[in-house]
């Protein structure tokens, strides 16, 4: 069974296994055929089974989620703010928790006033509600000193296969901007980072199905720790 642990709020973590690899065009094109004739799209797909995913990623002034990412430390985090698609109106604060190589992510509702009172370095309205991923976001808004880093942008076509809660993932036109001030404008010119390259990711519960195991073959890739928030943080 994948372990669960409690840090700070005493709700229990769901920990995920997490496989990531950077593939060649090419490869992107002959599995997501292969995908497509397996398995639905998320419930996030447009007509065009993909959509936009726009973060801002927020690090201490000395960089630790960077540096430990970097550095592989087993137990680490990471906060951001996330939207779907063109129209940044569904928004949420999210911590992504890494253990001993597993994931979680925990994540909290806001609405873009709210987004714009944190990039404006107004957080008092995050302990109004008392909802415990804000406060303890407030808290290291404070006492990490946490701020905007960096945007990273991609479009993402996301398959989903019930056993083992898996979910196979093809990121494509990864792109970042100078301007996070401009985060939650969707229209604003976005520059890419790598477009010869897609980021395949494959999460799971206990196991991984054997359906999506032979699916996800494409001869001889290896699991990487590609982050896409290092890759954009080198275009500051």
């Amino acid at each position: 069974d994948i372990p669960t642990m409690t840090i700070k709020s005493k709700a229990p973590l769901h920990l995920r296994h997490e496989l990531k690899y950077a593939i060649t065009r090419q490869e992107d094109i002959l599995l997501a055929a292969r995908l497509r004739k397996l398995f639905p799209h998320d419930k996030y797909a447009d007509s065009h089974g993909s959509y936009r995913v726009s973060s801002i990623y927020f690090d201490t002034p000395r960089d630790r989620a960077l540096r430990q990412k970097t550095d592989g430390v087993n137990r680490r985090e990471k906060f951001r703010i996330r939207y779907y698609g063109e129209q940044a109106n569904f928004l949420r604060l999210e911590r992504k928790i890494k253990i001993n190589g597993l994931c979680s992510k925990q994540s909290a509702r806001l609405t873009p006033e709210q987004v714009q009172q944190i990039l404006r370095g107004e957080y008092g309205f995050l302990l109004d509600g008392k909802e415990p991923l804000l406060v303890e976001f407030y808290t290291k808004l404070q006492g990490q000193l946490l701020r905007p880093k960096s945007v990273v942008c991609y479009d993402r076509e996301a398959f989903v296969y019930a056993p083992g809660n898996a979910r196979v993932t093809l990121d494509r036109n990864l792109r970042t901007s100078l301007y996070w001030a401009d985060f939650l404008n969707a229209d604003k010119l976005h520059f890419g980072v790598s477009d010869a390259m897609t980021v395949l990711e494959v999460k799971y519960d206990e196991y991984l199905p054997e359906l999506v195991r032979m699916a996800i073959q494409l001869g001889n890739q290896r699991s990487t720790a590609y982050s896409k928030y290092v890759v954009c943080r080198k275009y500051e």
